[in-house]
């Protein structure tokens, strides 16, 4: 099968609903925010022409609500030109009397609110919590479950949209990243696989999800080789148990023939005879593994319970 993951092919972000992002005023406040709250969640943003940090905050809150796909709005109120209101809003309690301040309403009360130029990635968590408060997710939460699903269908070449659907609307995102190349390497993919990788955003190149995504694709590369040479690896360890390397090389190969709890086993013997030989490259092999089949596969745990027991004995 010839995949071809490219981002760019993968979709544009949803686009949002008409009308989610516009100018209010002290005449319109009352349908565009307590109104309009009694159906989705509502951000008001208090800005100034004269506010520098405004500049920055402003177009944060922009492109996450367009994120949102219509789940939130945002409505932006100039504080000059809108005295009257902020003067109201102001004697109800409100701090507006330095810009930015944003404010969520929710079923027409005040729900949340911050102040000063917050980075896109706090605007985002603050509209999370805002619509997790209101009973509901980011779409990008969505296309993460549907993809997630897809994979344990057995459905790759959907789980390669999805994430990288997921992945062209948040490139910063370690999960969908790894979904991209978790997907490819199940259809055979591993150069593209790695490739994706390579392009990582340096925010996540280190993240846990790519580090193990790196891993299930090197222990497949490095298994398919081993699993060839299964036999010659199990003679050489029947031969002399002290052969670290065999076992490695035995441990590797039986995990890629499908025998995880006797890889766990044979690198476990390894650490057991001899921790440090070769800068412990024994137990640096069964963590990678560990990494490959994922946290909370059960030779994971299992394996995770025995290495405890033979480095804390």
């Amino acid at each position: 099968m010839d995949v071809i993951f490219d981002p760019a092919r993968q979709g544009a972000p949803a686009a949002a609903a008409e009308g989610v992002i516009k100018d209010g005023n002290q005449n319109t406040f009352m349908q565009d925010v307590i109104e309009a709250s009694r159906q989705v969640p509502v951000l008001v943003d208090f800005w100034a022409t004269w506010c520098g940090p405004c500049k920055t905050l402003t177009p944060a809150l922009e492109k996450v609500v367009k994120g949102a796909a219509g789940r939130v709005r945002l409505v932006k109120i100039d504080i000059d030109q809108n005295r009257s209101l902020v003067a109201q809003l102001t004697q109800m309690g409100l701090p507006l009397q330095s810009v930015p301040t944003v404010v969520a309403f929710w079923q027409g009360q005040i729900l949340d609110l911050f102040q000063g130029a917050l980075p896109e990635s706090e605007v985002k968590r603050f509209i999370e919590g805002l619509l997790k408060a209101a009973g509901g997710q980011m779409p990008t939460a969505d296309l993460l479950a549907e993809a997630e699903a897809a994979v344990a269908a057995g459905d790759h070449a959907g789980a390669l949209e999805l994430f990288g659907a997921l992945s062209q609307q948040e490139p910063e995102n370690a999960k969908a990243l790894a979904g991209v190349a978790r997907a490819l390497l199940a259809l055979g993919e591993e150069d593209q696989a790695l490739a994706v990788l390579d392009s990582a955003a340096p925010k996540i190149k280190e993240a846990a999800e790519v580090v193990a995504a790196r891993s299930a694709i090197e222990v497949e590369i490095e298994g398919r080789r081993a699993r060839d040479q299964l036999a010659q690896h199990q003679a050489r360890v029947d031969a002399d148990p002290d052969d670290h390397a065999a076992r490695i090389d035995l441990a590797i190969a039986l995990s890629a023939n499908g025998e995880r709890d006797a890889a766990v086993d044979m690198l476990i013997e390894a650490i057991r005879r001899d921790r440090a030989w070769n800068e412990e490259a024994a137990r640096k092999q069964l963590l990678k593994l560990f990494d490959a089949w994922g946290f909370d596969d059960p030779a994971s745990k299992a394996g995770r319970r025995k290495l405890s027991a033979v480095l804390f004995r």
